[in-house]
């Protein structure tokens, strides 16, 4: 994106020089002569950064750094002063500024300072947009994503939710299939009857088959009373049988006369029960692995799979990977009163490189320890969990101990222009130099393009 600067000071020539070196570094800029006059053109335009002398006659820098603060939190100011002022500057800072800069002010320093300064722009602008792409009103509020895979499996759930169909839902452990299933039910014609969820893998066998059909008084020690099972509070609505795949034979053949027939006896029980129930099952198995191993019915399969939701794993849908970040960054900074504005680009690329086998699940819990172990508005590549950081070996550049350090810088520019695919905007504001030492040191090191 290209930025927009505000350059305000008295004195014309330190004006418009800083402005045009700001130019030849291609951003956008804008000039004042005092405070006032900059306050007409935030409110009248978007600017990204101030840069402001401290002593003006008309309007001070101090007052404009107050009003900025209160009226556009997120702009960043960089203050310049003489060597007389220091201490005031210093107090800006305290006030909110970003940095100061001396006069006669030092090019170089500048215009590293000002690159900084709008990478942490960057970082807080792009996690407002991401914020207000969550906030949108949609279809699936609980369901984040926006890949490919994803818009296939929002394509699905709009077919497939008003319709009696019962629905498998497939996926990884971890990459929310629970959440489907809930879209699926709240937009079919059952949404304001029963939906009743039965984890499969988290009960025996006689409790599973006693939860799902309920049972009769006296069918078992302990039973002293008659209890309804799942299957019937969820008449008129639907189920949500999850991890299907680690049921036993004896519940899926009574699972399946429940498809065919809408009918089944309570445990120890003689009354035939008919109930009118959609049945939503999911699993990480792959069932017809399970059926060539003789551990699934084939029939059941099918009378489950009539429609088939496949959710991708996340390292599948990595572009959807910034908007998870976001949520759970808004999630838990709420959750633990911290304010974070986003996440360095290191740290960033950190989780981006990761392959995520624990899907949304694991990323979920590595977003909530790294903002508990964050200390500042910016979460960095020292609040990841460790292992999370492994994935980065890729990205240096290892240096022979031995090297003088012009070989150095040399090998350090030739790797980080040929890691950004030759583009010299990006190099240059990794490395933290100009485009124009960029440009000289190409030269001067006779690198290639």
């Amino acid at each position: 994106m290209k930025f927009t600067i505000l350059v305000v000071d008295d004195e014309k020539n330190i004006r418009e020089g800083l402005g045009k070196i700001l130019e030849l570094d291609d951003y956008s800029v804008f000039l004042a002569e005092d405070g006032a006059e900059a306050l007409t053109i935030l409110h009248a335009e978007e600017i990204d950064l101030v840069v402001t002398d401290l002593k003006m006659p008309k309007f001070s820098g101090e007052k404009l750094l107050n009003r900025v603060n209160s009226d556009f939190p997120t702009v960043p100011v960089i203050i310049l002063t003489g060597h007389g002022s220091i201490e005031t500057a210093v107090n800006a800072m305290r006030d909110g500024a970003y940095d100061f800069l001396t006069k006669p002010v030092n090019i170089e320093r500048f215009s590293l300072l000002v690159k900084r300064a709008l990478s942490n722009r960057e970082l807080v602008l792009q996690h407002r947009a991401l914020q207000e792409e969550l906030e949108k009103k949609r279809q699936f509020p609980e369901i984040i994503g926006k890949s490919e895979g994803m818009k296939k499996v929002f394509e699905v759930i709009n077919q497939v939710a008003p319709t009696k169909a019962s629905v498998l839902i497939t996926g990884d452990s971890g990459v929310g299939k629970e959440l489907i299933a809930d879209a699926i039910h709240y937009l079919s014609p059952r949404k304001d009857k029963p939906f009743i969820k039965v984890h499969c893998a988290a009960l025996s066998e006689s409790l599973l088959e006693s939860e799902l059909f309920g049972h009769e008084k006296g069918a078992f020690t302990g039973a002293v009373g008659t209890k309804k099972g799942r299957f019937e509070l969820a008449d008129g609505g639907a189920i949500f049988l999850d991890e299907i795949g680690e049921i036993n034979q004896n519940i899926q053949i009574k699972i399946l006369r429940v498809l065919q027939e809408k009918k089944f006896e309570r445990v120890g029980g003689e009354t035939t029960l008919e109930v009118d129930v959609r049945i939503i099952s999911a699993t990480n198995k792959d069932l017809k692995e399970e059926i060539n191993a003789g551990n699934f019915r084939e029939d059941l399969y099918y009378r489950l799979n009539v429609v088939n939701v496949r959710i991708p794993p996340l390292k599948e849908r990595k572009e959807d990977l910034p908007l998870f970040i976001a949520s759970f960054l808004k999630e838990f900074s709420e959750e633990n009163n911290k304010v974070i504005e986003g996440v360095e680009p290191k740290a960033r690329l950190a989780l981006y490189n990761y392959s995520w086998p624990g899907n949304i699940r694991e990323l979920r819990n590595c977003m909530e320890s790294s903002v508990v172990m964050c200390k500042g508005n910016i979460l960095t590549i020292d609040d990841l969990p460790p292992y999370i950081k492994t994935d980065l070996d890729d990205n240096y550049i290892k240096l022979s101990l031995g090297m003088t350090l012009a070989e150095a810088e040399r090998e350090i520019i030739k790797n980080t222009l040929h890691y950004h695919k030759g583009n010299k905007s990006k190099t240059a504001e990794v490395l933290g130099i100009g485009r124009k030492t960029l440009h000289r040191k190409i030269q001067d090191y006779k690198i290639p393009d």
